[in-house]
């Protein structure tokens, strides 16, 4: 969820109780330096991983072809 630029740092505290700087330093632990430093670089100051700094309280997009989730079971295709 953290690599994902659309899910916010909020998100990850709600599902999982890390906050967002243990959730930094997971990422530091997991990754490679320069993976690392380029997940920074882009996650840092953007909106979508902040919520307090998104301009909309809508929750992400979704694509057509993904498939509904319901009692943490995929359900079948038609």
């Amino acid at each position: 969820m953290a690599w994902e630029d659309r899910t916010p740092f909020d998100a990850i505290y709600a599902q999982f109780g890390i906050p967002e700087s243990e959730v930094i330093k997971l990422m530091r632990r997991e990754m490679k330096p320069s993976s690392f430093r380029m997940w920074r670089a882009r996650v840092q100051g953007r909106s979508t991983k902040h919520t307090a700094l998104r301009g909309f309280k809508v929750g992400r997009n979704r694509s057509d072809q993904q498939r509904h989730i319901t009692l943490n079971k995929m359900s079948k295709r038609k």
